[in-house]
């Protein structure tokens, strides 16, 4: 069996172990694939394994020895499905790898906003905590989150983790997805509306689908209380940017905080990048190193469960007999 990993630089940057992949053929891999050389790289290949390069028809109908393909992640928006069910090509994807790396950050980004300890620290660094305390005390208020309500938009094996957070912070849970699940004691789902509504903290969870694509748009921005918080860990795509950031210009948004955008990393011109009160990571929620061993791991075990006949993770649908 022959393995082409066609970026591997982000999973992984040298820290940790390739060898689960390598273990199971012949591996080749890439730290990145300029598009030009994708198909010459594949050419021969049995299973592509990959993070973020794209795949569509015009790439599949150049590599009829491809058999399988397995993220390294657990979104797979830039693979089409349906052209790949078509050639019966199974995609499978990595999911809860990064669970608790996730949950964290979330709740690293949410105590950043209440409590604003890297600013300040620099104004300790300033000298303006020695000319006044209480300047350094009125300029950046601290928020309380015990009583607060956090909202949840999508409870998956993250949504979930993160409202057990919350619950920890004794705050109050308000839940919303696609469908509803038990959930511990101090949860509570409600309807789309009242999430918008009562939440002061709002936390994005949803994958990205043609459903959830522009969810967060003007017209549910606008249903937030003023001086809500939003975070967004999930995907850019689930948000209108240049509605965010009107909404930040104009004092209705307290303060938004995202490790994902729309386009990786953001032009200069990018709304986000200068509205007032907007916390930009780089997309570094999922990477700490347990995680990004993980995810090998689980990658590894997609194409042996594959080539042993018993499939896993396929999201595709498509269930061929291995080779």
């Amino acid at each position: 069996m022959r393995i082409a990993v066609l970026d591997g630089h982000e999973a992984n940057p040298g820290d940790v172990s390739w060898e689960p992949l390598m273990q199971l053929g012949e591996t080749t891999i890439y730290d990145e694939t300029p598009s030009d050389q994708v198909v010459a790289r594949l050419k021969g290949q049995d299973v592509l394994v990959l993070n973020r390069i794209r795949v569509d028809e015009a790439l599949l109908s150049q590599l009829p020895d491809l058999k399988m393909i397995t993220t390294l992640a657990t979104g797979y928006n830039q693979i089409d499905l349906a052209a790949t069910a078509a050639r019966g090509i199974p995609v499978c994807n990595v999911p809860a790898y990064c669970t608790e790396a996730v949950s964290q950050f979330t709740f690293a980004l949410i105590l950043e906003m209440a409590n604003h300890v890297g600013a300040h620290s620099q104004l300790v660094r300033q000298g303006q905590y020695e000319q006044s305390r209480d300047a350094v005390y009125s300029t950046l208020p601290f928020l309380e989150l015990d009583g607060l309500k956090l909202g949840i938009l999508g409870y998956g094996e993250i949504g979930r983790r993160v409202a057990n957070l919350g619950l920890a912070f004794g705050m109050q849970v308000l839940l919303h997805s696609r469908t509803e699940k038990p959930a511990p004691q101090g949860c509570r789902w409600v309807d789309e509306e009242t999430l918008f509504r009562e939440s002061d903290i709002l936390s994005l969870h949803c994958p990205l689908t043609e459903e959830t694509r522009g969810f967060i748009n003007r017209e549910r921005l606008a249903l937030m209380k003023p001086g809500a918080r939003l975070i967004n860990v999930a995907r850019g795509g689930v948000w209108d940017e240049q509605a965010v950031a009107d909404a930040l210009y104009s004092g209705h948004l307290g303060a938004v905080a995202a490790d994902v955008l729309t386009q990786e990393p953001p032009k200069s011109d990018h709304p986000l990048l200068t509205a007032p009160r907007c916390l930009l990571t780089p997309h570094i929620a999922w990477a700490s190193r347990k995680a990004r061993q993980r995810v090998i791991e689980k990658a590894a075990g997609n194409i042996a469960g594959w080539f042993s006949g018993h499939p896993q993770h396929v999201v595709n649908g498509a269930l061929p007999t291995a080779h």
